[in-house]
C-alpha cells in the first residue's frame, strides 16, 4: 500500500503474445502455443458471456490445472472477466469435490470426462449437496455418451460438451444452454469462428469423415520457435487439428478421434472412440482406451485396455464379446486387458502411447 503508484504502462497490441501454453503431447512432443491477447480475451468473453452466461453470484468449481488453456480460459479467466468466484482443488480428488460442490454452493462445474466417471463411482454420492449445481462443462477429451447421460441424472445438471485445443485458446465449438445438448456431438462453431471437416484440404460433404480445420480469431499465432511445425499445421489461415471428425445437416460437429490414432487393420480403418463407447456402455467398466497393437498379418490389431469400477467383476473375454456383438467384425477388440489404472496427463486426459499391453495377451 505504502509502494508508488505505476502510472507508465507498456504499449501492447491485440496481436502481441500473452501467454504461451504448451500442448499435452498426447500423441507426440509438447509444442508451446503463442496465444495472443485477442485470441484470449475473445475466447474467455465468449465462454462467460454466451455458453455459461455467468454473474457475479456464479461459483465456478476450480480443478482444472490453470496452467492448460481449458482451465485458464474457460475457470480462471472466465470468472475474473464477470467477478464470478473461483474455488480451487489443487490436485482432484472425487471426494474432496463433491465436497467443495456443496460447501461452496458450486453452480458451474468444469472438468475432462474422467473427472465425470470418478465422481460418478464415489459411494456417498447421495450424501452431498449439488443443489447450486446448474451447468456442467466437458472438454479436454471426447465424452463417452453414457457417462453423460449418467452424469445428468445424477446431478439433475445439464452437462455441455465442447471441442477445442490449446492452440485455439481453447474453445472452438460447444453446445449451448439455448438449443441444449446433443449428445455425443462436441456442438457448432462459437461466434466468429468456422469449422469444416476435409480430406486432403478438400471439404466433404456432411455425414463424412476427415480432418477438423478451424479458422477464427481462436487461433494462436504460431509455435513458439517452431516455423516448419507452424507452416505444417496452419495454411491459407486454417490450423489443420490432426483431429478427425464429422459434421451433420444440423452443422453439429462430432468427433471420430485422432488422425494418429486410427487402427487400420486389413485395410478397414477403426476409429477407436466408437469401440470405446460401447465399451462404456458396459456396466463394470469405468475407463477404456482402445489402440492399436503391431500384427505380422493385418498390419494392426485392436486392442482395448479397461479399468473396472470398484467392486465390478468381469472377464477379458466377456468385455471381448459384449462388444464384438455391437461392432462390425473387424472393430472389435481382439486382445483385451484389465488394468488398475490408465496412465493420465496432468489435465486427466489418458495418455494411450504409455499404454503398454501384456506380453502375450489372449487374442481370438
Amino acid at each position: 500500500m505504502s509502494a508508488a503508484p505505476v502510472e507508465d504502462l507498456t504499449d501492447r497490441h491485440e496481436d502481441d503474445t500473452a501467454v504461451i501454453l504448451y500442448t499435452s503431447g498426447t500423441t507426440g512432443q509438447p509444442k508451446g502455443a503463442e496465444l495472443t491477447h485477442a485470441n484470449l480475451t475473445r475466447n474467455c468473453d465468449i465462454v462467460a458471456t454466451e455458453l455459461l452466461q455467468l454473474t457475479p453470484d456464479d461459483v465456478i468449481f476450480g480443478g482444472l490445472p490453470l496452467f492448460h488453456a481449458f482451465g485458464q480460459t474457460c475457470t480462471l479467466n472466465a470468472a475474473v472477466a464477470v467477478g464470478a468466484c473461483l474455488t480451487l482443488l489443487p490436485r482432484f480428488d472425487a471426494g474432496k469435490a463433491l465436497g467443495i460442490l456443496g460447501e461452496h454452493g458450486v453452480t458451474v462445474f468444469a472438468g475432462v470426462p474422467t473427472v465425470f466417471s470418478r465422481l460418478l463411482r464415489q459411494p456417498d454420492l447421495d450424501a452431498h449437496d449439488d443443489s447450486r449445481l446448474r451447468v456442467s462443462l466437458s472438454g479436454g477429451a471426447e465424452m463417452p455418451v453414457q457417462v453423460l447421460h449418467d452424469f445428468q441424472a445424477a446431478f439433475d445438471c445439464v452437462v455441455l460438451e465442447g471441442y477445442g485445443l490449446s492452440e485455439t485458446s481453447p474453445v472452438a465449438s460447444f453446445n449451448t444452454l439455448q438449443a441444449g445438448p446433443r449428445p455425443g456431438s462436441v456442438g457448432t462453431p462459437i461466434r466468429g469462428v468456422e469449422m469444416r471437416v476435409v480430406d486432403n484440404g478438400t471439404e466433404v460433404p456432411h455425414g463424412e469423415t476427415g480432418e477438423i480445420a478451424i479458422r477464427g480469431h481462436n487461433v494462436m499465432k504460431r509455435y513458439w520457435q517452431r516455423p516448419e511445425e507452424t507452416a505444417a499445421t496452419i495454411r491459407d489461415g486454417w490450423f489443420y487439428t490432426g483431429d478427425l471428425g464429422r459434421v451433420d445437416q444440423d452443422g453439429y460437429f462430432w468427433i471420430v478421434g485422432r488422425t494418429k490414432d486410427v487402427i487400420i487393420r486389413g485395410g478397414y480403418n477403426v476409429y477407436p472412440r466408437e469401440v470405446e463407447e460401447v465399451l462404456y456402455e458396459h456396466p463394470a467398466v469405468a475407463d477404456a482406451a482402445v489402440i492399436g497393437l503391431p500384427d505380422p498379418d493385418l498390419g494392426e490389431e485392436v486392442g482395448a485396455a479397461v479399468v473396472l469400477k470398484p467392486g465390478a467383476r468381469t472377464t477379458a473375454e466377456e468385455l471381448r464379446e459384449y462388444v464384438k456383438r455391437q461392432v462390425a467384425a473387424y472393430e472389435y477388440p481382439r486382445q483385451v486387458w484389465i488394468v488398475d489404472a490408465l496412465p493420465k496427463g496432468p489435465t486427466g486426459k489418458i495418455l494411450k502411447r504409455e499404454i503398454v499391453p501384456p506380453p502375450e495377451p489372449g487374442r481370438r
